[in-house]
This record gives structure tokens, C-alpha cells and sequence, in this order.
């Protein structure tokens, strides 16, 4: 039967003691039978069903002291385990010493003092973190502008809306824990904001926002990383990027009109440049093929009036010789040459008045489409011409510039 429904035969509850339907149990029963139990596992005696007191004082407070002892064992065993800590790869153990510098241990697993005499503050010298100024990115896509660190005054007392992207790591953790009392993003976004209102302020709005962004950029990292060791800080800067440099919205219009003229300027300087650069060795090879010619044309006549010079000396040798001779040949010689280039056709024709029939027009195209004119030598024969052989035999054909 259940121990408590009435009428059973032991009317004893879970703590093995017989109260009938009493209440619960006392709570100093409890303490005491949990006493007892322990007493009886570190050789010590029971008190029976809890109603006896253990027969000898000694043997209560010999396992008293026996648990008290395993305790205490314990603990310490768990208060030594709580020192051994574990290092990262990438990461800085510094071990502090009721607040002091111990040492700086390496990646892997060490053990310190555990509290309260030593702590452990674990830095990642290895981890790239960045730092936003001017602005702040929102689910890695969307930025929102803070006007107090992006508004910068330029050398020509102009104002710019500037932004920058800083990425540092920790090169000394000992530093960055005992020089540094803020968090380090903040650190470094004011040691920035410093740095570029001081390099801005020194130059213009027009080299900030064109051809001076890199240049910028560059004197800012520089000018950061010196301020972060001029105060220990033990942060190195990697990179600093201008993200945005414009002027502010209520004068961009204005500004972007003047980008504009000022890139149409370029643009003509550039297409004049080329047109020079296209025009000019032109103008210079047609120069020189002009100079070539005159060179050559003056090389010609010099040898071609050396020619004439030697050919008269030699005629005028020959003449001396036999003048009558020479003065027929030269004669002649004139005469070929003149009749040649004549278009004219004369016939003498003695005892005769036949009228002729002669094609002179196609004797000339014949005679240019032959590339010369017919000698008078090869001139057509007169049943070639359709004379008649009667006074063809009286009749004699010259071509000369003017008729016998």
C-alpha cells in the first residue's frame, strides 16, 4: 500500500521516520540526516534513524573535518583550473598582475595565477578593422552623412563635404591597453578627423576634389599613424581612403557648372594639341619633299647646263675644223627639229591645177596618236593621198613653216 493512505501497516513517511499524518518533515531532521549520510561516507557513524546522537564525539567531528578538507580539495582544484586560458592564433595574451604588467603571451594555452591575484585580456593583433568618418554604412549598402566630421575648410576658404575609410590593426596590445582609455574605433575616427582637417586646410577645394585626392589621402594616413605614436596608442594605420569629396548640396549646382567649363577646357586644349600634332609633321614632310625638289630641280640644271656647256665646246671644236660643214649639219639639225612640232602641211605643185584632196586633220590625230609626228620621210604615198599620177609626178610635198 502507498506509504501515505491511512491504515497501512508502516506509517512511515520518505525519511524514515513514523509521524503518522503529521505535516511535512523538520528542517533541521533534513540537515541532520544529510549530516549523518555524509559522516557515513568518510568512515564516520550514523545516529541511527536519526533520533541518536553518534556514539562518540570525536569520530562527528574527525568527518566533519575529513569533508571540509575534500571540499576545500576541491575547490582549490577548481580555483587552479580557472587560471589555465587559451590564445588564438592571431591573438595576444597580456597578463596582468593585481593590475600590473606581467607579460605578453603568444597563441596557444598558459596558465596565470588565477583571480584575484592575476587577470588575462586577450587582444587580436591580427584583425583589420575599420573605422568611418564623415559618414556611416547601414547594412553594407546605405550611408548617412555626419555634417560635423565631414565639413571641411579649404585653404581658399571654401568648404568641402570629405569622407574617409580607415583600416588599422594593434601592433603593441600593451599599449592600446594601458594608453589608451577610450575604445580604439573612437581613437582613431579623431586622430583622422584631425589629420584631415589640418591637410584639407592647406589645400585648395579644387586640388581636393580633382587631381589631389591620392596625394591626400596619403598625407592623411602618414600624418595619423605619426599622432597615434606620439601618444603610444599601439595602433598601426593600413590604408585611408577618401570615400567622397564634393562641395556641399546647397552649392553643387553651382560647382558642378564650373567641373564642367573647366573639363570643355581640356577637352579643347586636348583636340588643339592633336590638330598640331597632326598638321605639324605634315606641313614638316611636305617642306622637306619641296626642299628634296628644289635640291633635285638645281642638281638638273646644273648638270643638264654642264651638258650644253661640253656639247658647245665640242661643236665649236668641230666647227674650227670645218666650218661650211658644221654650219649645213647645224642647219638641218634646226630644221628637223622645227618642222617636227609643226602642224602645218604645205604642197608645191608645178604645171597643175588638180584640186587635191588631203586629209590633213587625220594625219595629225594619226601622227599624235603615234606619239609623234610622221617625218617627212614616212609621209603617206600620193596613191595613199588618191593624187593623181600625173601630177604627182610633177608635184613635191614639204612640210616646212612657210611655203617656196
Amino acid at each position: 500500500m502507498p506509504w501515505n493512505q491511512p491504515g497501512s501497516g508502516n506509517d512511515k513517511d520518505p525519511w524514515g521516520q513514523n509521524r503518522g499524518n503529521q505535516g511535512p518533515p523538520d528542517l533541521d531532521e533534513l540537515v541532520r540526516n544529510f549530516q549523518n549520510k555524509l559522516a557515513a561516507i568518510f568512515g564516520g557513524k550514523s545516529g541511527g534513524n536519526g533520533s541518536e546522537e553518534p556514539s562518540g564525539g570525536s569520530g562527528g567531528s574527525g568527518a566533519s573535518r575529513g569533508a571540509i578538507v575534500f571540499i576545500g580539495v576541491v575547490l582549490l582544484i577548481v580555483w587552479i583550473a580557472t587560471g589555465f586560458y587559451t590564445v588564438d592564433q592571431g591573438e595576444n595574451g597580456v597578463e596582468l598582475r593585481f593590475g600590473e604588467y606581467v607579460e605578453t603571451t603568444p597563441a596557444g594555452l598558459h596558465w596565470h595565477f588565477p583571480v584575484p591575484f592575476e587577470t588575462v585580456e586577450i587582444v587580436n593583433v591580427q584583425k583589420v578593422n575599420t573605422v568611418e568618418v564623415g559618414y556611416r554604412s547601414r547594412d553594407g549598402q546605405q550611408k548617412s552623412t555626419f555634417g560635423k566630421e565631414a565639413l571641411m575648410l579649404t585653404k581658399d576658404e571654401n568648404i568641402i563635404d570629405i569622407q574617409f575609410a580607415v583600416q588599422y590593426d594593434v601592433k603593441d596590445p600593451t599599449d592600446l591597453l594601458f594608453q589608451v582609455s577610450d575604445s580604439a574605433d573612437l581613437v582613431v575616427r579623431q586622430a583622422t578627423e584631425s589629420a584631415v582637417r589640418e591637410i584639407v586646410g592647406n589645400s585648395s577645394m579644387d586640388f581636393a576634389i580633382t587631381e589631389g585626392r591620392a596625394e591626400i589621402a596619403q598625407a592623411t594616413r602618414e600624418l595619423v599613424q605619426q599622432i597615434l605614436d606620439r601618444y603610444q596608442t599601439g595602433i598601426n594605420i593600413r590604408t585611408v581612403e577618401m570615400q567622397n569629396a564634393q562641395p556641399p548640396a546647397q552649392v553643387k549646382p553651382a560647382f558642378d557648372d564650373a567641373v564642367k567649363a573647366r573639363e570643355d577646357e581640356e577637352r579643347l586644349k586636348n583636340e588643339a594639341e592633336a590638330y598640331a600634332n597632326d598638321i605639324i609633321p605634315r606641313a614638316e614632310g611636305l617642306a622637306a619633299r619641296v626642299l628634296q625638289e628644289a635640291e633635285a630641280y638645281q642638281a638638273s640644271t646644273i648638270a643638264k647646263a654642264t651638258g650644253e656647256a661640253s656639247r658647245f665646246s665640242q661643236v665649236l671644236t668641230e666647227y674650227e675644223k670645218a666650218p661650211g660643214v658644221t654650219r649645213d649639219r647645224l642647219y638641218l639639225e634646226s630644221l628637223e627639229d622645227v618642222l617636227s612640232k609643226a602642224n602645218k602641211v604645205m604642197i608645191d605643185q608645178k604645171d597643175g591645177n588638180n584640186i587635191l584632196y588631203l586629209p590633213l586633220d587625220q594625219m595629225i590625230q594619226q601622227g599624235r596618236s603615234g606619239g609623234q609626228l610622221r617625218s617627212p620621210a614616212s609621209s603617206p604615198s600620193v596613191s595613199d593621198l588618191g593624187i593623181n599620177d600625173s601630177s604627182s609626178r610633177s608635184g613635191r610635198t614639204s612640210r616646212s613653216g612657210r611655203s617656196d
